[in-house]
């Protein structure tokens, strides 16, 4: 429902804006200020992914929590492509996730309606094997060797 009203709504809030704003200083100045915040955009997002990259680098070689460097990550994304967006509704969302308070206050938003199970880093580094949890669950195996005689079709595939 949400996504159906957003789809609708913001057309026509961005129809809205160009007409107001061509209106006011014409129309090759509206069109420049699209293509330029556009530029702009794309610059700014690269320099801000490429921060949250090093972030998110630095989280996997301390092996932390990952999550607050992905959700930038995504923010910048979806920065990125409200940029690439022509209007000035989407360009004004995508400059406010661009900018680091906007994406911390909404990721500590998000944080608390989000519940997430748990966070496993993986194995240790240098080979060091990590020690033996409640989750860790051992057995045993044996190879079964296959049968010599074809079995009938399955009914799933022709002949």
């Amino acid at each position: 429902m949400w996504l159906l009203l957003a789809f609708i709504i913001v057309p026509l809030i961005e129809i809205g804006l160009f007409i107001q704003v061509g209106g006011a200083i014409g129309l090759w100045p509206t069109l420049l200020i699209v293509i330029l915040t556009a530029i702009l955009g794309t610059w700014l997002m690269r320099a801000q992914g490429a921060l949250a990259l090093g972030q998110l680098r630095g989280s996997f070689s301390q092996q932390t929590d990952p999550t607050e460097p992905l959700a930038h990550g995504a923010m910048i994304l979806i920065a990125g492509v409200l940029l690439l967006t022509p209007g000035f509704f989407t360009d004004a969302v995508g400059f406010l996730l661009l900018t680091p308070p906007i994406r911390r206050a909404a990721f500590s938003y998000l944080r608390k309606r989000v519940h997430v199970q748990g966070f496993d880093p993986g194995p240790a580094p240098h080979g060091r094997p990590r020690t033996q949890g409640p989750t860790t669950i051992e057995g045993d195996y044996h190879e079964v060797q296959p049968d010599d005689e074809p079995r009938p079709p399955s009914g799933w595939t022709r002949d």
